[in-house]
């Protein structure tokens, strides 16, 4: 394990030696991956995750934005261990299938006499049907393991999309492998039993690929969790000064007023967040300074000045709006909110972008989402308005009435401010370039939407 101070490995015998510390430079770690029950990882892991994240200590993230990105770093990991067993499942299989074909012909040319010498060291596996049952048992093994992961709610998409195919490679290679033994060994029962495990596999394998999109995830590891990592990591190397949780409700207010006369100024934008947290990364990072671009959460924040910005955004007859949400019964609602709530912008010649996220963009990415289930979800999707239903196909509808979500926080804050920047740039020129990935839709409730027409960003 490499100490992230001076690049030491480290292993487990001299971390022992100098009480959990560097043997060069005596830096603690603060994890051991011997120690650790559930996930393992290092200090090297956790810090390259805090880099990348922050895009190297530059741009500002949340803490739940830190869980999902972690949680996808670990599912990730996983599967990386499951691909070195494959590896090594199939290094064996043709191994023992090579000495074993090997030894029955061996043994029809030197006799009886050095075949049971043979068998006493190989365990027999010259009598098919012991052989064969080892590894039906063996390959079964395998392919309820493979099957659990394709499964898991704790799988990440690329984890299962990855043991699905893993799954039909088994079938094949299980398949064509008893062909070849029950060629050599001229037996009726191995063709039926391998063709059978074999093809069943890559027929479950094949099914279960079709139907990954239905199934929701669930988080690997859970927020006290890497609240605890954090805490022990900030105790050792000091506090991440990236991470938004520290950072003070009032310093977004010091950002954005320019001076005392700031009402004679105003934006020719307007982001509206569904939640104060995706508001204040944005605002954190500075944003509305690099777009001429207010931002505020839709309930207010940052309340100190939510009501002279709002005297600011009135000024300018141009004004657009751009509704940033999760894709939830919630986030759904936003739009409309922003459209209808006499506190915002009852104005229907205001324009009123939709950017997402929409159950159209999930369902059309091409990325692979952290998409999430819950029975209240699922409820406040059956209870939305007709007006917003009648907006929705019926695919995105029973996709919302499954209780499936996505959150914005599951995205980077990189992804989230390149997602917007390019939404931003694509709807001045929306309604006049062909080439636009954004589409003008009007609303049956009298405002106008936009919506990207392939995916999310």
């Amino acid at each position: 394990m490499r100490c992230i101070r001076c690049n030491k490995d480290n292993k487990l015998k001299d971390r022992t030696a100098t009480g959990g510390r560097c043997s060069n430079c005596y830096h603690p770690f603060v994890f051991e991956p011997t120690r650790m029950m559930d996930v393992k990882f290092t200090d090297l892991f956790f810090a390259k995750a805090i880099a990348d994240i922050s895009v190297n200590s530059t741009l500002f993230f949340t803490p739940k934005q830190f869980l999902y990105f972690l949680d996808r770093r670990l599912k990730n990991k996983i599967f990386s261990t499951i691909k070195v067993y494959i590896y090594s499942y199939i290094f064996f299989m043709i191994i023992t299938l090579i000495l074993d074909s090997f030894f029955i012909h061996l043994s029809q040319i030197i006799g009886l006499t050095i075949t049971l010498i043979l068998n006493s060291f190989f365990i027999s596996l010259f009598e098919i049907q012991d052989f064969l049952l080892m590894l039906i048992v063996y390959n079964l093994f395998w392919i309820f393991g493979l099957l659990n992961s394709v499964k898991s709610s704790k799988s990440s998409p690329e984890t299962r999309r990855n043991s699905a195919t893993a799954l039909q490679l088994l079938g094949i290679f299980i398949t064509f492998s008893g062909v070849f033994y029950g060629v050599i060994t001229n037996s009726p029962i191995i063709y039926a039993t391998t063709a059978f495990v074999g093809l069943s596999a890559f027929w479950v394998g094949f099914f279960e690929r079709k139907r990954l999109e239905n199934i929701s995830q669930a988080f690997l590891i859970n927020a006290n969790q890497m609240l605890g990592w954090l805490y022990s990591w900030t105790i050792v190397n000091g506090s991440v000064t990236k991470l938004l949780s520290s950072v003070p409700n009032a310093l977004p207010a010091l950002k954005i007023l320019p001076d005392p006369n700031v009402t004679n100024y105003s934006f020719d934008r307007l982001v509206v967040c569904q939640t104060d947290d995706i508001a204040k990364m944005l605002i954190a990072n500075n944003f509305h300074f690099e777009n001429n671009c207010a931002i505020l959460s839709i309930s207010g924040y940052p309340q100190s000045i939510f009501e002279t910005t709002m005297q600011m955004l009135r000024r300018n007859p141009e004004l657009r709006v751009f509704a940033f949400h999760d894709c939830s019964p919630e986030g759904i609602k936003l739009a409309q909110e922003l459209r209808t709530n006499p506190r915002w912008f009852p104005d229907e010649t205001i324009v009123i972008v939709d950017i997402g996220l929409s159950p159209r963009q999930i369902l059309a990415a091409k990325r692979d989402m952290f998409i999430e289930s819950s029975k209240n979800s699922a409820q406040a999707s059956r209870s939305l308005p007709s007006s917003l239903r009648e907006n929705l196909s019926q695919v995105e509808l029973e996709w919302l009435d499954r209780g499936n979500f996505v959150e914005l926080e599951s995205f980077t804050p990189q992804q989230l401010i390149q997602v917007l920047n390019r939404s931003i740039a694509n709807s001045q020129q929306g309604e006049l370039s062909r080439d636009t990935t954004l589409i003008l839709v009007e609303g049956t409730d009298s405002y106008f939407r936009i919506y990207t027409t392939e995916s999310f960003g």
